[in-house]
């Protein structure tokens, strides 16, 4: 949208299902929470997958989220001719501060509706991490809260494990 002018270049939103979405800027702890993870999921995927934060992936052309992060399929190209698409994604993460609603009525649904394997709901407030995966008819099959002091598998990379137990300290 801000490549063909509807928008300005450095306008915070998202498109979900043909409505355009203000974002809220990132405070601190939500930041903080991205740069801890996107470290934790380079580190873990090293040259499995590609760590996409906070750009746009390309569901439909109603739907261009900004998950705060994906784990996506390697290209050499890291995907310069065009967004990355739903059948790029192993993993979608949002953090949640003050999004946690939306985050879960709009994005989760979408997300599954789009066959993402796996997404990860991370609620600051509530110092929890939930788990979707396993994607069937628009919603997803498997839920559960990982225990956290050991690593976690993603579930679309058998060799990929992530290291969260400071996730919230």
């Amino acid at each position: 949208m801000a490549e063909v002018g509807i928008l300005a270049p450095d306008a915070r939103v998202e498109l979900i299902d043909g409505d355009i979405i203000d974002m809220a800027p990132p405070g601190s702890l939500h930041a903080a929470t991205i740069t801890f993870l996107t470290r934790a999921l380079v580190l873990a995927a090293e040259n499995e997958a590609l760590v996409l934060a906070q750009n746009p992936v390309r569901l439909s052309e109603y739907s261009e989220p900004q998950p705060d992060l994906a784990l996506l399929r390697r290209r050499d190209d890291f995907y310069r001719e065009h967004h990355p698409r739903a059948g790029d994604v192993l993993l979608i993460v949002e953090v949640a501060a003050t999004s946690l609603r939306f985050d879960r009525e709009r994005k989760l649904p979408l997300y599954a509706g789009h066959e993402i394997p796996e997404m990860w709901l991370v609620d600051l407030h509530g110092k929890r991490l939930v788990r979707h995966r396993a994607s069937q008819q628009g919603a997803y099959t498997l839920v559960d809260e990982p225990d956290l002091s050991s690593a976690l598998d993603v579930s679309a990379l058998r060799r990929v494990a992530v290291d969260l137990q400071r996730l919230f300290a």
